[in-house]
């Protein structure tokens, strides 16, 4: 097997996963569903759909690719037996899945050798799934599937930029700069925003504090579109922490400076 047509076989086992959730995760939407709270303090919910959901990708991870590991929201790792390893989050913007916001997100990353390989982003209550491996990144709505990229890139002054929330950033005074050195910005888009930024409707989407499950699927959909992904602090964005994602290195390099307080 050639590694394109072993990338291909993984992408398309990458959709069949995020087929198999959507079924499970869709009768729960916009029902009277119990909600936990994994927090002592503060909120932070949880439902029966993310279980069930990531549940059903990890059998049939399991199945198919014994020897993959696993890192999931819900359930923890499971260390692998190869150079695989998926990151799920199976409903990532929880907050917004049980105020029946459909902002919420499937997302499914595949990791080779620790680096992101390719990743699925999926929304079945619109209708409408992003994804990307080495070979581009693709957005299919209602059957049919297009290739997708960053839109021409634009200096700082005439970007968009989209953040889950401004609150995040606690007292960051420089995000406030950043907000107010952009033409427009949206907030409470969650991994929307990424898959947004790829499909050339944004140019800058952030988010502090990440998960790795919260990124991992995003960054092969942002790569494979053109995008670049960076940080404005030293941490690693594939493994989570402050992540800057953009359509432009140009443009990264703008904002990073104001997040950095250098402009």
């Amino acid at each position: 097997m050639t590694q394109n047509s072993e990338i291909d076989q993984l992408t398309q086992f990458a959709l069949e996963l995020a087929e198999a959730s959507a079924k499970i995760i869709l009768p729960q939407f916009r029902k009277n569903i119990t909600i936990d709270n994994k927090l002592d303090a503060g909120w932070d919910p949880v439902t029966e759909a993310d279980r069930s959901a990531e549940l059903i990708i990890r059998q049939m991870i399991e199945k198919h690719f014994p020897s993959h590991g696993i890192i999931g929201e819900e359930f923890g790792n499971k260390p692998a037996a190869s150079t695989y390893s998926w990151v799920l989050d199976p409903i990532d913007g929880t907050r917004s899945f049980v105020i029946g916001m459909p902002t919420w997100a499937t997302l499914i990353g595949l990791y080779r050798d620790g680096q992101p390989l390719l990743g699925v982003m999926n929304q079945p209550f619109v209708g409408e799934m992003f994804y990307g491996n080495p070979s581009g990144s693709w957005h299919k709505h209602h059957g049919q599937t297009n290739a997708i990229h960053v839109r021409a890139p634009v200096p700082l002054a005439q970007a968009a930029l989209g953040t889950t929330s401004p609150y995040l950033y606690g007292e960051n005074s420089n995000f406030e700069h950043l907000r107010k050195s952009v033409t427009a910005h949206r907030f409470g888009g969650d991994a929307y925003f990424f898959a947004l930024l790829a499909a050339g409707h944004l140019d800058i989407a952030m988010d502090p504090t990440l998960q790795i499950y919260d990124i991992a699927a995003l960054i092969p959909i942002i790569k494979g579109a053109g995008g670049v992904v960076g940080s404005w602090t030293d941490n690693d964005p594939t493994q989570g922490g402050n992540v800057l994602c953009t359509s432009s290195r140009d443009l990264l390099d703008e904002a990073v400076a104001v997040m950095q307080g250098g402009l």
